[in-house]
């Protein structure tokens, strides 16, 4: 099959699931619409339906979410949790002022009783001074660039058997190319998610899979017993970069073909 054929595959099984797509509450599918006719990403439906499966099996009682857009995805996970976890909370984090704006408006009108908590400004800002084993779930899709600065924030602050959910990191597809495809600001974009995803399923703290769904998307549960990031305190717990088992290098040295120029660009 040519390339051509298995994007033309791809799309029509992207078109025949979301046909399965039992829909939102009114509100949220117009929320859904306003944002997509204003060009503003919210996360795909099949993607959405993945999400929502893993809020319904972990029922998190607390939430972060690293990009809150317009407040459609908080406002989803929301619907899902204020029927199996009634005392849930979730936190979102957003620093674009047209976006904030946007979100308070929709919180204020479909978040009367505050489950969701919108902080105004930068997630990796956010991140440094959260207290560890904080959260059960965390979702982001967020500057993808800084996602390998933000991973030991983000595990030091999710609890052991907690979820880390990462939207749209396959980038539609481009991730799989040559970075030399792409301009120069997006060759950084995607050596760092490349760096991201394998520092990410060879930590051995985690068990982590990638999932062609939607953008693609990355799920991690971090593993009872391994402590918080850097700690690595038992035996086959080390970080990506410990290396401790005979052929576990750094996320660096293996890098598959392609994605060892992450931490050359970083500074570009």
């Amino acid at each position: 099959m040519t390339d051509a054929g298995r994007m033309t595959d791809a799309g029509r099984m992207r078109d025949f699931l979301d046909l399965l797509d039992p829909g939102n509450e009114d509100f949220l599918e117009e929320l859904r619409a306003k944002a997509e006719a204003e060009k503003v990403p919210v996360i795909g439906r099949g993607t959405e339906a993945l999400l929502k499966t893993l809020l319904a099996a972990k029922r998190p009682e607390r939430v972060l979410e690293l990009g809150t857009a317009v407040g459609y995805s908080a406002l989803v996970m929301k619907s899902v949790l204020s029927e199996l976890v009634p005392g849930a909370r979730i936190t979102t984090v957003e620093n674009w002022p047209s976006r904030i704006a946007a979100a308070e408006k929709n919180l204020g009108l479909f978040d009367p009783d505050g489950v969701i908590t919108l902080v105004k400004g930068d997630a990796g800002v956010f991140l440094e001074g959260e207290a560890g084993d904080t959260y059960d779930l965390i979702f982001m899709d967020a500057a993808k660039g800084q996602y390998p600065v933000w991973l030991p924030h983000l595990l030091r602050c999710l609890k052991e058997g907690g979820v880390l959910f990462a939207d749209n990191v396959l980038q539609g597809g481009t991730l799989l190319g040559s970075r030399f495809l792409l301009d120069r600001r997006e060759r950084t974009i995607h050596a760092r998610l490349r760096e991201f995803l394998f520092e990410l399923t060879h930590d051995e703290r985690l068990q982590a899979a990638v999932v062609p769904v939607g953008d693609g998307a990355a799920v991690a549960v971090k593993k009872p017993g391994c402590g918080t990031a850097g700690e690595g305190k038992n035996a086959g717990c080390g970080t990506a970069g410990e290396g401790k088992n005979a052929g576990c290098g750094t996320a660096a040295e293996e890098m598959p073909p392609g994605g060892g120029e992450a931490r050359a660009e970083r500074d570009e």
